[in-house]
C-alpha cells in the first residue's frame, strides 16, 4: 500500500501514537489523530476531538481511509478497583464502537483496520510458548478484558466486508522516554534492579521501533490480516531482563524484590503485581513467517539503542 492518502490514529498522542506520527507524517497526505485534547491542525496532521466524532461531525474524515489504527485503552498500571475495571473495559470497547459508528455514518469502510490488543490474553506460562496458532487463553480480569476487547472488534467490524482487519496482541513496549523502560532504568540506578519475584517468569517485550515496523509491514502487505503477536522473537526470564538492564547501564548489583515486597510496593503506588509476576511467554510466529525482520530482536540490542 504505497502513496497513502489518509491514516486515522485513535489515541495517537500516547507512547506508540507519538512514534507512529513521526513515521507517517511524511508518508501520507493526511494524518488524522483522534484525541481528548484540543483540536488543531499542524501541517497535514489534524487533531480531532472524540466528542465531535461521537456527535457525528467530521464524517468527511472517514472517507477514503487507507488505514485506521486504534490504540485507545486506559492504562492498566493501576489498582483493579471496580471503578478502574469499568474504565479499563469501557475505554477499549467504546473506542471500537465509536470508530465503527463513524465509518457507518459516513457510509464507507477503511481499507485496513489495525486494532491494538494485548498478549496478556494468553495464560501465564514459563515453559510453553504461545503463538497465534498454538496457544492457551488464560483466566482472570486482564484476560477477560482482552477477550471482550477482541470480541467487540470482531462484532463491530463484521459488516465491513471490504476491510482488511489485523489485531496486534502487544507485549511490553520499550521506548526511551515513555512507558516501562524509564521506570526500570530509574529503579536500577537506585540499586533496585534485581530480580522481581523468583525471577523465573518469562518477559515478552518489543522495542518501539519494531512496533512501528510491524505496523508498516502489515500496511504494505495486503495479504496480512488476523491476530499478530506484537513481541520480539526472543523472550527472556525476568532474571535476564533485569541483569541485562544493569549491564547496559554499567551497574553491577541490584537488590531483589520478593513477591511480598512487590505486593506492598504495588499497593503503595496503586498498581498490580500481575504486571510484573505474570509469565508471558509469547512468540511472533506469524509476522516472522511474513518475512518481517526485527530491528532489535534481542534484549541486549534493545537496551543498547535505548541508552
Amino acid at each position: 500500500m504505497s502513496n497513502l492518502k489518509k491514516i486515522i490514529l485513535a489515541g495517537g498522542t500516547g507512547q506508540i501514537g507519538t512514534a507512529l506520527i513521526q513515521v507517517y507524517a511524511d508518508k501520507t497526505n493526511e494524518l488524522i489523530v483522534l484525541t481528548r485534547g484540543t483540536e488543531r491542525k499542524v501541517k497535514n496532521i489534524s487533531y480531532v476531538n472524540w466528542t465531535n466524532i461521537k456527535k457525528g461531525n467530521y464524517s468527511n474524515y472517514f472517507n477514503d481511509v487507507d488505514a485506521v489504527i486504534n490504540l485507545v485503552g486506559k492504562n492498566v498500571n493501576c489498582r483493579y478497583t471496580e471503578a478502574n475495571k469499568k474504565e479499563i473495559i469501557d475505554s477499549r470497547v467504546n473506542s471500537v464502537r465509536d470508530i465503527s459508528q463513524a465509518f457507518k455514518r459516513a457510509s464507507t469502510e477503511p481499507k485496513l483496520w489495525i486494532q491494538f490488543a494485548s498478549s496478556t490474553i494468553y495464560k501465564s506460562s514459563e515453559d510453553k510458548p504461545m503463538t497465534e496458532n498454538n496457544n492457551e487463553i488464560g483466566t482472570g480480569f486482564s484476560v477477560e478484558v482482552c477477550k471482550i476487547w477482541e470480541n467487540t472488534f470482531n462484532i463491530e467490524t463484521s459488516e465491513f466486508k471490504n476491510t482488511r482487519k489485523a489485531i496486534l496482541r502487544t507485549s511490553m513496549v520499550l521506548s526511551k522516554e515513555e512507558g516501562v523502560y524509564p521506570r526500570i532504568r530509574k529503579m536500577a540506578k537506585f540499586g533496585l534492579g534485581g530480580i522481581q519475584g523468583n525471577g523465573k517468569q518469562v518477559v515478552s517485550w518489543i522495542h518501539e521501533d519494531d512496533v512501528t515496523g510491524m505496523i508498516q509491514n502489515i500496511i504494505e502487505n495486503s495479504t496480512l490480516e488476523g491476530p499478530f503477536n506484537c513481541t520480539a522473537p526472543y523472550p527472556i526470564t525476568n532474571k535476564i531482563f533485569m541483569s541485562e538492564l544493569r549491564k547496559s547501564l554499567g551497574i553491577k548489583f541490584g537488590l531483589p524484590a520478593s513477591k511480598l515486597i512487590l505486593e506492598i510496593g504495588a499497593f503503595v503506588i496503586s498498581t498490580e503485581t500481575e504486571l510484573v509476576l505474570k509469565s508471558r511467554y509469547v512468540l511472533p510466529e506469524r509476522i516472522l513467517e511474513a518475512g518481517y525482520t526485527f530491528k532489535y530482536p534481542t534484549i541486549e540490542s534493545a537496551y543498547q539503542s535505548l541508552i
